[in-house]
């Protein structure tokens, strides 16, 4: 059987979540990377927003993480999501939380010191909110659910910046804290990027020239 390929950008925290979820569940996979400034017409051709990650199962495409990671759940079991469907579906709402974080941590990341200003103090808003949630070491427990897949890029590049920044937004939220510090440890996140992912993001944040490039040491 034809492994699913996964096209990809290397920095895109959208795309490390379905990787996460592959990794985790132990699914051979073949990836592909696109220049997302230079997008490619044959990518143009499958994806409906122009955006990664897209799965090729087949001839089938698959296109949103979210809807991606749904569907790797359902046919590599044990499941990473609650057996309740209401537990089910808070914790698909917690996913989609966490793809707002990140359209707030990209804007922090980039943005002028007025973007980065706001962006900053949103995240602080609904992290209080996520934090709220967190039982640990994971999001649900002791083992990880795809809420985990969903917001390890966040924290992943919290960790990351922080180090090479000093601003770290998940200071002062213990809970959060812990959870980044599991989610470090966890084979599927380390496995889930390029060898020089963390320069790269560096350089990624440098080149953009907003307010979080001024602190970058």
């Amino acid at each position: 059987m034809v492994p699913p390929e996964l096209i990809s950008f290397k920095l895109c925290p959208f795309v490390q979540r379905s990787v996460i979820t592959l990794k985790h569940k132990g699914v051979p996979f073949d990836v592909k990377y696109i220049d997302l400034e230079n997008k490619p017409d044959w990518f143009l051709r499958l994806s409906p927003t122009g955006k990664v990650p897209v799965l090729k199962v087949g001839d089938t495409v698959l296109f949103e993480s979210a809807v991606i990671n749904e569907y790797l759940n359902e046919v590599n079991p044990p499941s990473m999501h609650p057996a309740d469907p209401l537990e089910r579906a808070r914790h698909r709402a917690w996913i989609e939380l966490g793809s707002d974080l990140l359209g707030e941590q990209y804007r922090w990341m980039i943005g002028d010191q007025a973007t980065f200003e706001k962006a900053e103090a949103a995240l602080a808003s609904k992290l209080s909110r996520l934090e709220a949630e967190v039982r640990g070491p994971f999001f649900a427990g002791g083992s990880p659910c795809l809420v985990d897949a969903a917001v390890a890029p966040l924290l992943h590049r919290f960790e990351i910046l922080a180090r090479h920044t000093g601003r770290d937004p998940l200071s002062g939220h213990g809970p959060l804290e812990i959870w980044r510090d599991e989610i470090l440890t966890w084979p599927a996140l380390r496995e889930s990027v390029v060898p020089d992912f963390e320069p790269l993001l560096v350089d990624y944040t440098r080149a953009k020239s907003g307010a979080l490039a001024g602190l970058l040491r």
